[in-house]
């Protein structure tokens, strides 16, 4: 929050221009079930031609897809401990 305060991040992720595609993953996943959040990430990465997500979800990487059937690109930090 203090890098969005400072102007050091800038965020181009716009809902509301992405809802239809993140109601469609919504809905897509209600079984797992995905939240809101994690539909926006999965959507954020379709914008992208090379993403990598960080992330300590392994549902992004196990579970989700891009563009319907392509893996999700992931770093998944070692957490130590359990796996989630």
């Amino acid at each position: 929050m203090e890098m969005l305060a400072r102007g050091v991040v800038r965020p181009v992720f716009r809902l509301e221009e992405e809802a239809a595609a993140v109601k469609t993953l919504l809905s897509k996943y209600s079984d797992v079930p995905m939240d809101l959040a994690d539909a926006c990430l999965v959507r954020m990465t379709e914008l992208y031609a090379e993403p990598t997500l960080v992330t300590v979800d392994r549902e992004f990487r196990d579970v989700y897809r891009r563009h319907g059937r392509k893996q999700i690109p992931t770093l998944l930090p070692h957490m130590g401990g359990k796996s989630r």
